[in-house]
């Protein structure tokens, strides 16, 4: 977590400078749609930096870009020009197969509808990214993320019979299974009734601040982003 100026003292702000890491660096990144008249600028030139360990939210209104610009940070998608950095890899270099790999294991997307798959049983949707790398899977790893996540006694559940909460909490597993760079997370509690959304952001904020885990959350919620470390805010497909 990073630590306040004001509590640490000046002579200690340069060797807290030092210890800072940069995660994630956007550089001018634009996304078009459409030509001409008819041209939509969803993602408007944003530049902006994350912190390794920073738990970071974007907001705005539906429409201003924002789910947009965290599928260009995961490498969902491509964008028009620019670029995004990740633990210093510029991914747009990569080509579609090198990307995908690198995305697999190094960005841990939370999508607001899950995106479970409806075969698999909610362990095997834990472990899925590392069966799609051919990793061998580390039953204590999985037996901590399943007991972190309070889903003892679910694994063999399908997604149709998990509520609402514990098919985000198997998405939440399944983005912090590979100990990625970053997470993800677009509107995730976008489903959920209040008492299920405090239980999944109190989830995230333990990965941030027990782990240090590195979190950027796309909301539109002001509660939700006040327990941020950061908050930006898009408009129009611009940071404001």
């Amino acid at each position: 977590m990073l630590m306040s100026k004001a509590l640490i003292g000046n002579e200690n702000v340069k060797i807290v400078e030092e210890m800072k890491v940069e995660i994630v660096k956007v550089e001018h990144l634009v996304k078009t749609y459409g030509e001409g008249d008819t041209q939509v600028r969803a993602v408007d030139d944003i530049s902006f930096t994350v912190e390794k360990g920073e738990f970071l939210c974007i907001i705005g209104a539906s429409g201003s870009g924002k789910s947009t610009l965290m599928h260009l940070i995961g490498g969902v998608d491509r964008p028009t020009s620019g670029s995004v950095y990740i633990d210093g890899e510029d991914i747009f270099k990569m080509n579609d197969d090198t990307l995908a790999v690198f995305r697999r294991r190094q960005v841990g997307i939370i999508y607001q509808f899950y995106n479970l798959l409806p075969v698999l049983t909610a362990e095997e949707n834990i472990t899925l990214p590392m069966d799609l790398d051919g990793q061998k899977i580390d039953p204590d790893r999985v037996k901590e993320i399943i007991d972190q996540l309070g889903l003892e006694g679910r694994e063999e559940h399908l997604p149709n019979q998990l509520s609402g909460g514990q098919q985000q909490r198997v998405a939440i597993g399944r983005a912090l299974i590979n100990n990625p760079a970053i997470i993800l997370a677009d509107e995730l509690t976008g489903n959920l009734d209040k008492k299920a959304s405090d239980e999944i952001i109190e989830l995230l904020k333990e990965a941030n601040t027990l782990q240090g885990q590195t979190i950027i959350m796309i909301t539109h919620d002001l509660e939700i982003a006040k327990q941020a470390d950061r908050v930006l805010t898009m408009r129009d497909g611009k940071l404001i």
